[in-house]
């Protein structure tokens, strides 16, 4: 087998896992509190101006909570995801609520298949650390932006100090092996430019997490949850104040905060 296609199978390996991961926890992500709230989200809807005539693509769309947000300020959404499970979810929440302009659509973010400058603003929340080739979903989403078109990201960005992301990725790992990376602002901003969008950095936030409904809600096997409780408790000072951990007392939650950031970037005329 040529190395090309070693990567290739490593790729559709991944995204299989990506796939039976979550669509085995698709239900918990519907009622969660983090993905269904939060400033960063209220933010993605009030960073652009919205109107009936817009489109969306909600890109890694999860359970739908993002494209809930989007829905009654624009035209259409369509809800993209990998994951069958999670776009049943996402369907299920928009009939609960009476929401009726958010189609859902079953797609990998690199290769999505809607025609070119079909769409006014492409966002995406917590998804993007499981994609393999950010920079081919990047190029994607220019192709089906119009000009002067709008991304906004809303994700787990890794601190630009090498520990901390080290730590974070580590941690993430453990508790979805389907995870693939956090990056940096820094390194967002470059993949942004390079595939023709200008970007603005909106927000930097620290999301506090309970550690132990962090863990249920991706299904993390105990002795992984285990290993990075004992990561935790082991690292250094400034590791763990750096995470914001907090243990304070016997029988107390134990909690933690990762960073986040939010980014808009805008489509560059050709």
């Amino acid at each position: 087998m040529t190395q090309g296609a070693n990567r290739s199978q490593e790729r559709r390996n991944v995204k299989d896992h990506v796939q039976q991961r979550f669509g085995v926890v698709a239900a918990n992500y519907r009622t969660s509190r983090v993905h269904a709230s939060g400033q960063d989200l209220d933010l993605m809807v009030a960073s652009v101006a919205l109107d009936k005539n817009i489109k969306v693509l909600d890109a890694g769309c999860g359970a739908g909570h993002t494209s809930l947000a989007f829905a009654p300020r624009v035209a259409r959404v369509v809800a993209c995801d990998f994951t069958g499970a999670m776009l049943e979810q996402a369907a299920t929440l928009a009939k609960e609520r009476g929401i009726d302009n958010i189609d859902t659509q079953l797609a990998d973010v690199e290769d999505l298949p809607f025609p070119a400058r079909g769409f006014d603003l492409v966002v995406t929340r917590y998804s993007a650390h499981h994609w393999l080739r950010p920079q081919r979903a990047l190029a994607e989403f220019r192709r089906l932006l119009k000009d002067d078109g709008v991304f906004i990201i809303s994700d787990i960005m890794a601190r630009e100090d090498y520990a901390q992301d080290t730590f974070l990725q580590t941690i993430e790992l453990l508790r979805d092996p389907s995870h693939v990376r956090d990056y940096r602002i820094s390194e967002w901003r470059a993949m942004l430019s390079a595939a023709g969008f200008s970007s603005e950095l909106l927000l930097r936030f620290d999301l506090r997490l309970g550690f132990e409904t962090w863990v249920k809600r991706m299904a993390t096997p105990r002795q992984n949850a285990d290993m990075i409780l004992s990561l935790f408790k082991g690292a250094p000072e400034d590791i763990r104040r750096g995470f914001g951990w907090r243990n304070d007392a016997p029988g107390s939650d134990m909690s933690f905060t990762i960073p986040g950031a939010v980014i808009r970037g805008t489509a560059q005329r050709d």
